[in-house]
């Protein structure tokens, strides 16, 4: 009998949470993963899928989270093609350490469990206050890196990678690694740089809920390279480019059913190809397929006939600051309706160090004439600083958000203007 459950994860219970999710999947039911216990799904039992599993939510900052009903087998693919990734890097995942500092109701902090069951390797919760403070972290670590001696993995989203090494505890905590995944968001040049700078093996990823987590992976020996992107194909997966640059993917893994506005879908593809919400780049490095990522679909705008993705934009512009010595920590660039041209691009931005008002005067004049080259469309027309300017805690940029910030800030300017 087809039976679907609801099980919150309890950072309290966690071990008792765990032993429920595997006793509930070993006897054949979908289990719905969630952070609160009021939160329930009503479908009914004929729309239910057969098989067993994860029904697990799905969603970025500028798009509608859904559900997506992922096989166990499914899972436990995955797990084997990451641990066959592993083994390239010369890493025995049956004799690892998997550290988890992510929630087990995100595909993200769900897999590294999965892993460890799948592997018979060992699992270790870190809780989400150990996180934030590198020194307790270091300390409550200590005697658990004595106790075992094999490899010692985890995965990261970039704000946690930033609290980390932003600290010099932090920084020696994360050199005691072995290998650490970065996924969720882009990894900016300015952080990569930090990690190069300290020899800290990481490992830039790209996955999704709806491909039951990672598809590529780049070896912390080729970053420390100094190499970009998100990594080759683990094994069976296949990638190509479609229209407006989108990502395409082929895998047996793709998520076989989805719930979105309180509907059950099948995914579409084309001939078995599944097309994500990200725009890439492909290219070929000793006959090998690298994957980069430079935008996504949904936040790409329109502006006078060209097709701009603003991320892409970003990453360019930190570049260039970065070769020219402006500090710049973090920048967005974001669109706001244009009579004209559609949409134009803004920018919102935070310095790296304290500056005084003559500096930040200097250094957004240098800021602009970085851009005197680029087309007109990727250009902004206005800048603006936000010292709490900053991704949610999943590493994500909730754009929408910071759109409404421009928004608010302009509509002051306006008005004092008329005062």
């Amino acid at each position: 009998m087809k039976k679907l459950i609801t099980l919150a994860s309890n950072y309290k219970d966690f071990d008792e949470s765990l032993r429920n999710l595997a006793n509930a999947v070993q006897r054949g039911y979908w289990v719905h993963l969630t952070a609160e216990k009021k939160t329930q799904i009503h479908i009914m039992d004929e729309l239910i899928p057969n098989d067993k599993g994860i029904v697990i939510s799905s969603g970025g900052s500028a798009h509608e989270p859904h559900l997506c009903f992922q096989p166990a087998s499914h899972l436990d693919e995955s797990a084997n093609a990451t641990g066959q990734w592993l083994m390239n890097q010369n890493i025995d995942p049956t004799q690892s350490l998997i550290l988890n500092p992510l929630p087990i109701h995100h595909i993200s902090g769900l897999m590294p469990w999965w892993r460890s069951k799948v592997w018979g390797a060992n699992h270790h919760l870190l809780l989400p206050s150990l996180m934030r403070d590198p020194i307790i972290l270091e300390q409550s670590c200590r005697p658990l890196f004595k106790k075992y001696s094999g490899p010692k993995l985890i995965s990261l989203v970039p704000t946690q990678l930033q609290r980390l090494i932003s600290h010099p505890t932090g920084i020696k905590w994360l050199q005691s690694l072995d290998l650490i995944w970065v996924g969720g968001s882009s990894l900016s040049l300015n952080l990569a740089s930090e990690a190069r700078k300290y020899k800290i093996p990481i490992s830039p990823c790209y996955g999704s809920t709806e491909t039951a987590a990672m598809i590529t992976a780049l070896s912390p020996k080729s970053f420390l390279k100094g190499h970009q992107g998100c990594g080759e194909p683990l094994q069976g997966i296949s990638l190509r480019i479609g229209k407006k640059n989108a990502l395409e993917i082929k895998t047996n893994r793709l998520t076989i059913a989805q719930i979105k506005n309180g509907k059950m879908l099948i995914p579409k593809t084309n001939d078995g190809w599944w097309t994500s919400s990200d725009a890439a780049i492909l290219t070929l490095i000793n006959s090998e397929q690298q994957l980069q990522i430079i935008g996504r679909i949904d936040t790409a705008i329109h502006s006078g006939g060209e097709t701009v993705f603003p991320e892409y934009l970003e990453e360019r512009f930190l570049n260039q600051s970065k070769a020219a010595k402006i500090p710049i920590k973090t920048i967005l660039f974001l669109p706001l309706e244009d009579h004209q041209w559609g949409e134009r691009l803004v920018a919102i931005f935070t310095w790296s160090k304290e500056l005084t008002t003559n500096d930040q005067h200097y250094y957004l004049e240098e800021m602009k004439k970085l851009i005197r080259d680029w087309k007109p469309a990727e250009k902004p027309v206005s800048w603006h600083i936000c010292e709490h300017l900053r991704p949610n805690q999943a590493g994500k940029w909730p754009r929408n958000q910071w759109q409404q910030w421009i928004r608010e800030q302009l509509s002051l300017a306006d008005s004092k203007k008329q005062a």
